[in-house]
């Protein structure tokens, strides 16, 4: 490994999730956001010599720390194609499956990723850099109709029709290249005193849309409760609202909309149970970490 898991991202909710995830030691279980490896390192840990671990990630920065374990593999891949991978490799089913989604702290920190708003950068935000759209083809060929959506759905703010208006008669001038004249193209609408939370909404917004993180989400969720074996563990870390209500939903009801199907007898049909309720961290690590502040984690077990 070139880099330490501490160096390119400090796995949140750790010890709590893979003591929720691992209820085998030669299990087989898939850590499908492996970043810096923090978490993966911690499952080996509790892996015996038969156990296996699949990880998972599609920025090719992860690849660097790739674990030197004989009961490891890194498959550079989006998760939303877990089932069709683990096929490659003979994998039908798992004891469990973690996920920490978001961005990790190496992608916020190098600047020309262009995730943050705090440096001025190109507008890019993918997570996987050879994929064809970035953030610059978003904000510069999507119509007005389409920039009002992103806004509203992915980052929940109000007037999307305005600020959209408003990117559209900007880059009528000049092409939104970086992320200081995508903040410049948007200065009206920002609050003078609390510009941090509309910008992180903003710049989520886009990212979602670039990387088609919710649809990833839901692929992996419906994936999930084909490959989980029974008894086995569904561990997911989210970081906004958005992510989370989709992950709360399908544990409940199996489904997106929250919308309950019962059988004959009046039992929902759905996957998983949840387990315990939703686990936050603790305030020593949100100050050791304070990137793990808006992280909450929910546990299903597979019927």
């Amino acid at each position: 490994m070139t880099r330490t898991g501490h160096t390119y991202h400090k796995p949140v909710l750790a010890r709590e999730a893979v003591d929720a995830l691992i209820n085998d030691p030669a299990g087989v279980y898939a850590d499908v956001t492996f970043g810096g490896g923090g978490h993966s390192r911690l499952i080996l840990e509790r892996l015996n010599e038969n156990g296996r671990l699949f990880a998972f990630d599609k920025d090719a920065d992860a690849l660097k720390n790739r674990l030197n374990d004989k009961r490891f593999i890194l498959i550079r891949s989006d998760f939303r194609f877990l089932k069709n991978q683990l096929r490659f490799y003979g994998i039908k089913e798992l004891d469990g499956v973690l996920a920490d989604l978001g961005i990790s702290s190496h992608q916020i920190d190098e600047a020309q990723r262009g995730f943050s708003y705090r440096t001025d950068a190109p507008l890019d935000m993918r997570m996987n850099r050879e994929a064809e759209i970035s953030a610059y083809e978003v904000l510069n060929n999507y119509s007005a109709e389409k920039l009002t959506e992103i806004l509203r759905l992915y980052g929940e703010l109000k007037n999307p029709k305005r600020i959209a208006g408003a990117i559209v008669n900007y880059r009528k001038n000049k092409p939104i290249k970086t992320t200081g004249q995508l903040i410049e193209a948007v200065r009206k609408f920002t609050p003078k005193h609390q510009p941090a939370k509309f910008l992180s909404k903003l710049f989520q917004a886009f990212r979602i849309e670039v990387n088609g993180e919710l649809e990833a989400l839901k692929e992996l969720l419906q994936q999930s409760a084909g490959l989980i074996k029974p008894g086995g563990k569904l561990v997911i870390i989210t970081y906004h609202s958005l992510e989370d209500r989709l992950v709360k939903h399908f544990i409940r009801s199996g489904n997106f909309e929250d919308n309950p199907v019962k059988d004959f007898y009046g039992n929902i049909t759905k996957p998983f149970d949840k387990v315990g309720k939703v686990i936050i961290p603790g305030e020593a690590e949100i100050e050791e970490n304070p990137r793990a502040r808006s992280a909450k984690m929910r546990i299903a077990v597979k019927r």
